[in-house]
């Protein structure tokens, strides 16, 4: 019995390492970045000796901070993170972008949970940089992986570190069961199969959340491609309702 568990922690180690956060690729993107940032300033935090880069953009008065967590492989300036992190801020929001562990381009997204542990500690760290900065509301607006990463964190986490969470495009076997924070499960209509097919798990866990609800966006993808307006006015209106 103790050498097969000994062989599981083996195997368990040998996938982590093989799927660890590829830095390099992360400081490729950050090279890539930073130069044209137009919006917001580079903030570099640390988790695990590593320090990666975080988009912080200051609002006077914010309504409240939000942390923004992008999918797979990308960066904190990528596509509709772009389009959250500044037009959030536009609309009263601080925001801290995150640098989410990135894996190998041949990595798939199952490959993605060896690096869990490593988000839900950039997480935090975001969290309590931006509780450091004295914002007494703070909630998260994650998409795709990001909100798998965000759910493994809050999951783990003690207490409630944040006051609530816009989860878009959730394509795992997570559900809401147990949370006690608001949540609202943004997807598109015309979403991944994956993510259309854990709604209605999904719609259940939220049943007796209070402030917490789900939403299908009519005509819209898992990118919200051409939807970058409805996108905005679907997370803003729901954190002004719940953040107040």
């Amino acid at each position: 019995m103790k050498k097969h568990w000994l062989w599981i922690l083996a195997l368990q180690l040998i996938v982590a390492t093989a799927w660890g956060a590829d830095y390099a690729r992360e400081q490729k993107w950050a090279d890539e970045i930073t130069p044209a940032i137009v919006a917001g300033d580079p903030v570099y935090l640390e988790a695990r000796n590593h320090k990666f880069l975080t988009l912080f953009t200051a609002v006077p008065d914010a309504r409240a901070a939000l942390v923004i967590v992008h999918g797979l492989g990308v960066h904190p300036d990528w596509s509709l993170i772009g389009v959250l992190r500044t037009r959030l801020a536009d609309a009263g929001y601080t925001t801290l972008s995150v640098q989410m562990p990135v894996l190998k381009n041949e990595a798939r997204g199952e490959d993605y949970q060896a690096s869990f542990p490593e988000a839900a500690q950039r997480l935090d760290q975001a969290v309590a940089f931006l509780k450091a900065k004295g914002y007494g509301k703070v909630a998260i607006v994650s998409h795709s992986m990001g909100s798998r990463m965000s759910h493994y964190y809050l999951r783990h986490a003690k207490g409630h570190p944040v006051d609530a969470w816009v989860a878009i495009g959730m394509g795992g076997p997570e559900t809401y069961r147990g949370f006690g924070i608001p949540v609202l499960d943004l997807y598109g209509e015309n979403d991944l199969p994956m993510v259309l097919k854990g709604a209605a798990r999904r719609a259940a866990s939220l049943k007796g959340n209070p402030n917490s609800a789900q939403v299908a966006a009519p005509g819209t993808d898992h990118f919200f491609t051409d939807h970058d307006a409805e996108l905005v006015k679907y997370v803003r209106d729901y954190l002004d309702n719940t953040l107040k």
